[in-house]
C-alpha cells in the first residue's frame, strides 16, 4: 500500500498567549483529495489551530507545509497564491452588488486586477464565462443578477465560497460553515462541499457533528489543546476519551 499524498501537515504546532497555552504540540495530516475535520469541545483551541494553520496567528513554535513547502512564516495572502484560501476570509459579498458582480471583482483580484471599478464593461464581461461556471458550481445560477445583500443566509454562504473558489484553491479552509443556518440551508451547504471537494482538499472547523460524520473522510479531535484522537467518524466517536471530553465540558 501506498504512502498518503499528505497536502497539508503541521509538527509540534504550540501557541501561547501570555503564559497559557492555547494549542500544545499538535501533529496534524491532511490527506490530498479528502475532507477533514477538526472537532473538540469549547475550548479546545479548535479556532487557535485553524487560525495558526491559515496564518492569521503565528505560532509560537512548531512547523506547518503546504505540498513540502514550510509556510510557517508566510503571510495569509501569500498562501493564498499558493492554493491554500481560508472561506470567508475575503468575504467578497458587496451587498449592494449583484451575484454576478461579487464573483467577478473575486476574479479581477485573483488575476491581479483588483478593485478596478472604473475598466470598461468589455473588459469586465471577459470575467462573466467564469464567473458564471462559478455561480453554477455553488448552485446560484437562478439568483445571478440578485442583490446579495437579498439572498438568505445560506445562500450568502454559497456566494461567499463561490467568491472563494475564484481564487483557484488547491485547499479550501472552512471556519465552521453552519454556524448560524436553518437545516434547510445546512443540507444546501453539506450538499455544495461534497460537490466541491470532487476537485480540491478541505479542512473544516464544524460544530455540527452531524454534518461531521456525514461529509469527513477523516476527523482530528481535540480537548485542551491537544490531539486527543485522530482517525475515521465512526472510530473516533466511540473512542471514550472522546465520548468524555465532550460530555465534560458540557456546553460552556
Amino acid at each position: 500500500m501506498s504512502a498518503p499524498d499528505i497536502i497539508l501537515s503541521a509538527r509540534q504546532l504550540t501557541k501561547r498567549f501570555s503564559g497559557f497555552t492555547a494549542v500544545n504540540g499538535v501533529d496534524l495530516d491532511v490527506e490530498r483529495g479528502t475532507i477533514h475535520a477538526l472537532i473538540g469541545p469549547n475550548g479546545a483551541g479548535k479556532t487557535t489551530c485553524f487560525n495558526l494553520l491559515t496564518k492569521f496567528l503565528q505560532p509560537s513554535a512548531g512547523t506547518i507545509k503546504f505540498n513540502g513547502r514550510d509556510i510557517t512564516s508566510m503571510a495569509p495572502a501569500a498562501i493564498a497564491r499558493l492554493g491554500v484560501v481560508r472561506s470567508f476570509q475575503i468575504s467578497a459579498v458587496f451587498p449592494r452588488m449583484s451575484v454576478l458582480e461579487n464573483v467577478r471583482i473575486a476574479l479581477q483580484r485573483r488575476r491581479g486586477d483588483s478593485f478596478d471599478f472604473w475598466r470598461n464593461q468589455k473588459v469586465l464581461n471577459d470575467y462573466d464565462a467564469e464567473a458564471r461556471e462559478r455561480i453554477e458550481e455553488v448552485g446560484l445560477t437562478e439568483f445571478i443578477s440578485e442583490t446579495a445583500g437579498e439572498l438568505s443566509y445560506g445562500r450568502k454562504r454559497a456566494l461567499e465560497i463561490a467568491t472563494t473558489l475564484a481564487l483557484e484553491p488547491e485547499m479550501l479552509l472552512l471556519d465552521e460553515p453552519m454556524a448560524g443556518m436553518a437545516q434547510e440551508d445546512v443540507s444546501r451547504i453539506s450538499a455544495l462541499i461534497r460537490r466541491i471537494a470532487a476537485k480540491r482538499t478541505i479542512l473544516m472547523v464544524e460544530h455540527n457533528l452531524s454534518v461531521v460524520a456525514d461529509l469527513s473522510d477523516r476527523i482530528t479531535v481535540l480537548a485542551r489543546g491537544e490531539v486527543l484522537a485522530e482517525g475515521p467518524y465512526e472510530t473516533v466517536s466511540k473512542d471514550p476519551r472522546v465520548v468524555e471530553a465532550y460530555i465534560g465540558a458540557g456546553h460552556g
